[in-house]
């Protein structure tokens, strides 16, 4: 009685400290004077947890309803951490193409990347450094190599398709979930072509299940904890460790060999050499092809999902992307031409893929820390930025220049833009793939010309204004754009060339659970074989 009794009294004893604190949070918040060069703060009841709960369930919701609160700049509580939103395209441009004195991605993402990618690569380097790691890998991502690696995804694809969905080709329909296949196609199509053939031969092998225990590290919540005594992490850092073995050991093998190696990008990195006369090391180049192996795996498998799901409930663009293929593709003789660099990125095709990038961007927020207070434009959070503001919203928003104190984290969500009927149109949430074959998309997507600025790997366009973002903007813009075009054009035309699908139930919402946004279990389509094969 008396364990009882004191269980009792320390479980009372502990909701009576949690309401105290509460209370004087609630209190601080509404009591306590506020600073007018501070951003405005969503209200929420418990310290530290702050608006986890509605950031992590629904983002979009919680940073359009919160943008219509208090505008487009504001401030809330995740974690432990402060984080400052800046919303709309001159929001992006701010965060995005901030200055390195204001802004830094490594000290925001390198507790997450670091244990899984490895050390001195990616955020776990100054980013000058980063910035030739990305200079080095460009060399990979030719011309030519791209029109090789046309006809390798094809053929990965259509050996999947009679192995593994039709399972070696002993039926003609067969049940899938959307993510799997999508997911398994991907890592084998990147595999055969940037990691190269010692890794493909591996990934039916070993190899898959390091992948599978590294990925493991990859979750939100090695994001909030970066270092726990569970087994997940442990695996983690196993897998981490042999993987880097593998990739030294395929360095070695080829420079003991004679045989001319493949133009993969392993081949790409070998003896490349920093500004600083460094070499580049076999450690260094392992941890970037793991680097490229993660970050590409679950950005395209997202992507390439909804596609998959999107074709399945749309039949009209499955029909229309077939039709396409046999308009621009057809032998003569019943058949369709072979896909090549030249040939894949047919309008329709292309249309499609941005539309399904619009509207399910594999990362819906992008962070940076703030290293040194900084000012938010007034532009950025100006009245005229969200029209829907109260008159007496936007009167006090007037010419206001906020302030972000060094040790917050700024957020730009292109994700949001992406949706906004303020820029899109009332179809914003709408999958329409035709606004990119008249035009009007296009317009949108397009921002001011803004010129073009070489960050150290190669001139691209600073473009951090446009309403499009899917691949980021500025010096952490994805490197891997094109070859993420490529992989997806061929795979979706190599499906639909091979077969029909329906989807098995209706259509997922957003799965926000995980790093990269991926459509919600159950997500099953049916494939059926072409009776006329491609």
């Amino acid at each position: 009685m008396s364990a009882l009794h004191t269980a009792l009294v320390s479980f009372l004893s502990f909701l009576a400290a949690f309401a105290g604190v509460v209370t004087l949070n609630v209190a601080y918040q509404l009591l306590w004077p506020k600073d007018p060069t501070r951003p405005p703060v969503v209200f929420h009841y418990v310290p530290w947890i702050g608006s986890a709960v509605g950031y992590g369930m629904d983002p979009y919701k919680f940073l359009f309803d919160n943008r219509d609160k208090y505008g487009p700049v504001f401030t809330y509580h995740l974690l432990g951490r402060w984080i400052t939103v800046s919303l709309g395209p001159l929001g992006n441009d701010w965060v995005l193409n901030g200055k390195l004195a204001h802004v830094n991605a490594e000290k925001a993402y390198t507790h997450l990347t670091t244990p899984v990618f490895g050390t001195e690569v990616v955020y776990d380097v100054p980013n000058h450094i980063l910035m030739e790691q990305k200079k080095f890998v460009k060399f990979g991502l030719t011309t030519d190599n791209f029109k090789r690696y046309v006809g390798l995804i094809r053929g990965e694809v259509l050996d999947y398709i009679s192995g593994h969905i039709f399972d070696k080709d002993s039926k003609t329909t067969s049940s899938v979930d959307a993510f799997t296949t999508s997911s398994e196609i991907t890592i084998c199509t990147a595999s055969a072509t940037l990691q190269g053939k010692e890794v493909r031969a591996a990934m039916d092998k070993s190899f898959a299940g390091l992948y599978h225990d590294l990925d493991g590290g990859f979750t939100p919540i090695n994001f909030v904890f970066p270092n726990l005594p569970l087994p997940s992490y442990r695996r983690r850092d196993r897998a981490q460790l042999k993987m880097r073995e593998f990739y030294i050991s395929i360095l070695e093998r080829r420079r003991a060999s004679d045989e001319e190696p493949d133009l993969d990008m392993i081949t790409a990195l070998q003896n490349q050499t920093y500004k600083s006369g460094e070499p580049l090391t076999d450690k260094q180049i392992a941890h970037i092809m793991i680097a490229l192996l993660m970050a590409g795996q679950h950005t395209s498998a997202a992507t390439g999902s909804w596609a998959i799901l999107t074709l399945g409930d749309r039949k009209d663009v499955q029909d229309a992307l077939y039709a396409e293929q046999v308009e621009y593709h057809s032998d003569g003789a019943g058949g369709l031409k072979d896909l090549t660099y030249e040939n894949y990125a047919t309008p329709l095709l292309m249309a499609f893929i941005k539309e399904i990038l619009r509207l399910h961007p594999p990362l819906h927020s992008l962070m940076r820390e703030v290293v040194s207070d900084c000012s938010v434009p007034s532009t950025v959070g100006s009245p005229s930025q969200n029209p829907s503001l109260s008159p007496a919203q936007q009167k006090k928003l007037e010419g206001v220049e906020y302030v972000v104190p060094k040790g917050f984290y700024v957020l730009a969500a292109p994700g949001c833009s992406m949706i906004d009927e303020k820029i899109w149109g009332e179809d914003a949430k709408t999958f329409n793939e035709q606004r990119w074959l008249d035009g009007t998309a296009q317009a949108k997507a397009s921002a001011d010309d803004e010129g073009e600025e070489d960050y150290g790997w190669g001139k691209i366009s600073k473009g951090g204004k446009s309403a499009y973002l899917p691949f980021g903007a500025g010096r952490h813009r994805c490197i891997g754009e094109q070859f993420a075009n490529v992989q997806l054009g061929t795979i979706i035309a190599t499906l639909v060339r091979e077969m029909t699908w329906t989807i098995d139930q209706k259509f997922p919402g957003d799965d926000y659970t995980t790093m990269i946004v991926m459509p919600q279990a159950p997500r099953n389509v049916t494939f059926k074989r072409r009776t006329t094969k491609a």
